[in-house]
């Protein structure tokens, strides 16, 4: 449950300016929910394998969203957010440490009645079905970095 606007919300913030967004990712959702996370690799086109040995690739988001916002503790006016979404998977079910948020697992049968913004419903929605093929993309991906 968000603080501020008391909905269920994906865990989120700024970037810090020693970190990349995929990092700012896996620190955000680590200190609001307590989860050591992964992010799942975006379904997106790959980089040329020739490029690969001259740039380091950063992960790619899921999706990347413009959202208007009125003045917050960042900026005193309304604001563009750019938000980049990733997709994290959770090492365990239980937190590691003391979450920042409260927060809840939840079904897809459940989502209809949570309390979330309509935005958020649906990327959930899309999650959900697409939940197995990101599982075992994860899945072979670990297994894939284990064996290197």
């Amino acid at each position: 449950m968000h603080p501020l606007f008391g909905r269920l919300m994906i865990p989120g913030g700024h970037v810090e300016p020693d970190e990349s967004p995929p990092e700012a990712a896996r620190r955000e959702v680590t200190e609001e929910t307590g989860l050591a996370v992964s992010l799942a690799m975006a379904p997106g086109v790959p980089l040329p394998a020739a490029m690969r040995g001259v740039r380091l690739p950063v992960q790619q988001p899921w999706w990347i969203l413009e959202q208007p916002v009125p003045a917050d503790n960042h900026l005193a006016g309304p604001h563009i957010h750019l938000d980049h979404l990733y997709v994290a998977l959770a090492q365990g079910p239980e937190p590691g440490s003391v979450p920042a948020h409260p927060f809840s697992w939840h079904s897809a049968g459940e989502l209809a009645g949570l309390d979330m913004f309509p935005d958020t419903r649906l990327l959930a929605a899309a999650l959900f079905g697409d939940i197995q093929r990101i599982a075992a993309t994860a899945a072979a991906g670990n297994r894939r970095e284990s064996a290197t």
